[in-house]
């Protein structure tokens, strides 16, 4: 029974212990082609354009209820001790400093991260990878490093959206569904957010992008199993894409804006 149990745990470290190993070989071997190879600036366009644009749409709906929500929340609480005033800047700092980023690093993970993995996965079994090294080409050149940089730059962008657009609907539900003065909720934006706030939330949701991407450029690169390893490649990628979004997200909290 004990025997059993201490193989159990061993065979659990031992395959954990080889993936991590695989996965931080596969983030060095990409830092690596980075930076001593020629970047291809028309890929990186293309899917900047495909990750950011593509998923401009969810991000803004997500953004704006989640900033009405917090709105319509924190009303409740507030009315009981007179506090209305102070409903701008707690829905600016929520979307400013986490919805913002998370919302946005978790929507495009579902979307685009998944997208990632099922392509790279598909060129994996149909052996277009193969094929491509055959040519000379370097994989993380032409395929990896243009979704990674495009990632993790244009969702600090697409945060930015986020943010704007929950902030202006917890000011749609303020003024015009709960009867508050508009005014107070600018004023009290004003008087407390400041830029560190917005640059701390960027500087979260570009990590989120490096995140979601390169865990969807992963778990597709070492898909197996035809479209059935596809298919768990996929999901994989926006599972264990989320569970490092949210975690990262706590100790970015702490070192961008203290405890």
């Amino acid at each position: 029974m004990i025997v059993r149990l201490l193989d159990s745990i061993g065979t659990f470290a031992i395959k954990y212990c080889d993936v991590i190993g695989d996965f931080s070989l596969f983030i060095a071997e990409t830092i690596k082609a980075l930076f001593t190879t020629k970047f291809k600036f028309s890929k990186f366009i293309f899917q900047m354009e495909k990750i950011g644009v593509g998923s401009f749409t969810i991000t803004v709906i997500t953004g704006g209820f989640a900033g009405a929500v917090l709105a319509i929340q924190s009303y409740k609480g507030f009315q009981q001790f007179g506090g209305e005033e102070f409903l701008g800047p707690v829905v600016a700092l929520s979307m400013m400093r986490e919805l913002g980023p998370v919302l946005t690093g978790l929507m495009v993970a579902g979307r685009s991260g998944s997208a990632i993995a099922a392509e790279i996965g598909t060129m994996r079994i149909t052996e277009q990878i193969d094929a491509l090294k055959t040519l000379q080409i370097n994989i993380f050149q032409y395929l990896i490093i243009p979704r990674v940089v495009a990632g993790t730059f244009i969702l600090s962008l697409l945060c930015l959206f986020s943010m704007f657009f929950g902030i202006l609907g917890g000011y749609i539900v303020c003024v015009h569904v709960l009867g508050l003065n508009g005014e107070d909720y600018i004023t009290g934006i004003r008087s407390i957010a400041e830029f560190s706030d917005v640059r701390g939330g960027m500087i979260k949701a570009s990590v989120f992008g490096f995140i979601l991407t390169i865990i969807g450029s992963y778990k597709g690169y070492f898909t197996v199993g035809g479209a059935r390893g596809v298919g768990i490649s996929t999901t994989q990628s926006v599972v264990v894409g989320s569970i490092l979004i949210i975690i990262a997200n706590y100790f970015l909290a702490i070192l961008l804006f203290g405890p």
